[in-house]
């Protein structure tokens, strides 16, 4: 039996009210969309992928997930509806597919469980959705009165009402003929556009962590839920080289104006070293001088961030991501607060995280010692990175 499963998120998420689609925020250093497509892409029975995305997010989307989620991933544009998205998706599954298994980006948190629940509702009934049970007594209202309140017109039995989730899984001859005869319909789920049809559809048992992020709150919380269940770990880095003349002085990327720069065997980093000895400590996968031998002269004039990337690698191979990283560089002169918003950009790209998840601060050591003198300079970083 083959499965293929279809990610909605063709939408922008307005009711979030963020900076872009909700479905680029990130959860502990990873977007909600990955984490959605990850969850799916690590079911063994689970063949083919297909996302739908917003039209001008396609390209560069597609690409940041495949090199995320290391397996082809099919990614074509979203329509104006849901609905919409799902069929320009569906359009792009394998014809061999026997089940096709709709996901929410906006649901990262779906387990493993729920999946193979949903795949074996739709083999066995045709179609079937996760969904959960409520717990509270369930009032059926009328329309607001003019002062906000509504009077009750019933109690529904509430063992007879469940709270829809995502996926939704079908036969692949029933969501066809769902979508198809369902064009004029506004549905807002596939298992809707079945109903309608007079089939059945079944309900599986879901999860209460499976949650959708449509607000700011859900997102707050999604975030909290995020660090409450992820390993945590810690690392620091520290890096300190001579300042000489005849050489450039590079920062976090950044070419700073100025008459000494730092001696080394790459472009001598410091930001940089220190934050990669920082997620590599972290990690438990060594340091800079193991992972970038300053005796291999392939390194020689290295570009230091390139070597932070191949430092982030190596650490998600390990299943971790970077949450935020604490910089303190120290340096007599020059002055660094001109460039420190460039350096946390640079940084954050690297390390595929917001800017708002580095810091980087410049600090004087008060003329003692060599890089008090001007002879030297050092950094100090700390990395918080999750599983």
């Amino acid at each position: 039996m083959n499965v293929a499963a279809i990610i909605a998120a063709g939408g922008r998420g307005a009711r979030l009210g963020a900076d872009r689609p909700k479905q680029f925020l990130e959860i502990g250093g990873r977007s909600i969309l990955e984490l959605s497509v990850a969850a799916l892409a690590a079911s063994d029975r689970i063949k083919d992928i297909v996302v739908a995305l917003p039209q001008e997010h396609v390209d560069a989307g597609g690409k940041a997930l495949r090199a995320a989620i290391g397996r082809p991933i099919v990614v074509v544009a979203g329509g104006d509806r849901r609905q919409d998205s799902v069929a320009n998706a569906f359009a792009k599954t394998a014809k061999g597919s026997d089940i096709i298994l709709i996901h929410d980006a906006a649901r990262p948190f779906v387990t493993r469980e729920v999946i193979d629940r949903a795949i074996d509702g739709a083999k066995q009934h045709g179609a079937a959705i996760a969904a959960v049970g409520v717990r509270d007594t369930v009032k059926q209202t009328g329309d607001a009165s003019a002062g906000g309140s509504r009077l009750i017109r019933g109690t529904i039995p509430r063992d007879s009402v469940f709270l829809a989730q995502t996926p939704q899984a079908f036969r692949r001859d029933v969501l066809a003929r769902a979508l198809d005869e369902g064009k004029d319909i506004d549905a807002t789920d596939e298992a809707m556009l079945v109903e309608r049809l007079g089939l059945p559809v079944r309900v599986v048992e879901g999860d209460a962590r499976n949650i959708k992020i449509t607000t700011a709150d859900d997102l707050a919380a999604a975030k909290a839920a995020a660090l409450r269940t992820s390993m945590i770990r810690i690392g620091n880095g520290y890096d300190l080289h001579r300042l000489v003349a005849g050489r450039p002085l590079i920062l976090a990327g950044v070419t700073i104006p100025f008459e000494l720069g730092l001696d080394g065997h790459s472009d001598a980093d410091i930001v940089c070293h220190a934050v990669t000895d920082a997620i590599l400590g972290a990690a438990g996968a060594g340091d800079i001088g193991r992972m970038f031998p300053d005796t291999d002269p392939k390194w020689k004039g290295a570009n230091s961030i390139e070597l932070l990337k191949g430092a982030v690698e190596r650490i998600r191979e390990g299943g971790y991501a970077v949450s935020n990283v604490d910089v303190t560089v120290i340096a007599q002169k020059p002055k660094l607060l001109p460039y420190l918003d460039q350096m946390r950009g640079n940084l954050a790209a690297a390390l595929g995280v917001d800017v708002a998840a580095v810091s980087v601060k410049g600090k004087t050591n008060e003329g003692v010692e060599s890089m008090g003198r001007s002879e030297s300079m050092a950094c100090h970083a700390v990395a918080l990175i999750g599983s």
